[in-house]
């Protein structure tokens, strides 16, 4: 198992982690609770996104920096979903109504 990434917070850390799941690379999330002693604990304890097959962490690299451009793009206009004509705001990628994706 291989450390990938330290996130900021634990939103960000299950983010990424739920973005290498759809790209099918096994990972876990530890440290994910430590936050709630912070005070008790050192001020960086930080969620850790880690690799679970050593066989992935190239692959799991490339997406993680896909992920942090993608955090940093600025949102597109709205788009209307080609499946069910729904107008969707541009912060989403897939139809809140069916699920389609953006074109």
């Amino acid at each position: 198992m291989q450390r990938l990434y330290q996130a900021a917070n634990r939103i960000e850390a299950q983010l990424l982690s739920d973005f290498l799941d759809r790209h099918l690379v096994d990972n876990t999330i530890l440290g994910d609770y430590l936050t709630g002693a912070i005070g008790e604990l050192p001020a960086d304890v930080y969620p850790t996104v880690w690799i679970v097959h050593d066989d992935d962490l190239e692959r799991a690299r490339e997406l993680l920096g896909r992920f942090l451009d993608d955090q940093h793009r600025e949102p597109a206009g709205s788009w209307v979903c080609h499946g069910c004509g729904e107008l969707v705001d541009g912060s989403f990628d897939i139809c809140w109504r069916c699920g389609g994706e953006r074109p």
